[in-house]
């Protein structure tokens, strides 16, 4: 992890947050909020912050139910919460930590303690951050990988479930790919990998989800976005990626789209209906956008 951790300071009395500020501010960027509202306003902005030191007894929301609110947010569900606080029994420390508050510590402050319990729990989330982006990334491309797109999939066609809105799909297959390998070996076919794959990247809006799907297969949903305009983005994906020279390797690609009909179809047949679309591309000659049915049919677009 690059950069300074980011840490949000909550409490309603300001001479305790400056004592957590003069432990912390040379090692750590800070958010401060002394309301429970502020806090969970905050830890939902960018920078999401890496630790919340929280303080419990607060006028509008007391810490235990910023706390469960935390933990009931996809966003905010994995920040760890340090409890500083005057409630100093053991009851109130195991419920606090019954809560999923990762430590417990009792007023009056002291820096020694908040310093060094403070370090280890950054510590512990930026390992558990690397290891949770090794689970969820290609280590070829650096794009996410098939278990986080089916992951990703199937939350985005829940929210459309409930609030409606467009999906899409794209799916990009390298042309002849194996010949590639066999041509100019692994080496530089990884190499061929990795250029299609900044392309796609590149090219993307920050909603979407690039995936490598495996071997020479990636694949792209789009939020918010018609089949038309899935149609548009991939020519324009299909030409940069054309133009690609790794290696002074020629690059095509195939592409299949699809647009989900509805939540019922779920992302197996949205998938299936671009894979088949894909395969029409390739028997149509490659280096070509086809659009998908919905009966697992397709129609050819593009070149």
């Amino acid at each position: 992890m690059t950069g300074k951790a980011t840490i949000l300071l909550v409490d309603d009395t300001r001479s305790n947050i400056e004592i957590l500020a003069a432990c912390l501010q040379h090692n750590y960027q800070l958010k401060v909020a002394m309301t429970g509202i502020r806090c969970l306003e905050l830890a939902e902005k960018t920078p999401i912050p890496d630790l919340i030191l929280l303080d419990v007894v607060m006028p509008d929301m007391d810490g235990y139910e910023v706390c469960r609110k935390l933990k009931e947010s996809s966003v905010t569900k994995d920040i760890p919460v340090i409890f500083v606080t005057g409630k100093d029994s053991d009851e109130d420390e195991e419920y606090g930590l019954q809560l999923g508050a990762v430590d417990y510590i009792t007023k009056p402050i002291r820096p020694a303690i908040v310093t060094a319990r403070v370090g280890t729990q950054v510590i512990l989330k930026q390992q558990s951050d690397a290891l949770r982006s090794m689970a969820l990334h290609d280590q070829l491309t650096s794009l996410f990988n098939r278990h986080f797109l089916i992951e990703a999939a199937t939350n985005k066609i829940s929210r459309l479930s409930r609030h409606g809105g467009k999906l899409s799909i794209m799916m990009i297959d390298i042309d002849h790919f194996k010949l590639v390998n066999d041509q100019f070996g692994h080496q530089n076919g990884d190499i061929v990998l990795q250029a299609v794959a900044d392309v796609l990247a590149d090219c993307n809006r920050k909603e979407d989800v690039v995936a490598r799907f495996g071997g020479e297969e990636f694949v792209i949903l789009l939020d918010h976005c018609s089949l038309d305009d899935t149609q548009d983005k991939a020519e324009q994906l299909r030409s940069k990626i054309e133009q690609l020279n790794p290696g002074k390797i020629h690059v095509t690609a195939s592409f299949g789209i699809a647009e989900l009909e509805s939540e019922n179809e779920g992302f197996e047949h949205l998938l299936a209906r671009a894979d088949a679309a894909v395969y029409s591309a390739k028997e149509k000659g490659r280096n070509c956008i086809v659009k998908a049915n919905k009966d697992l049919e397709s129609d050819v677009k593009g070149k």
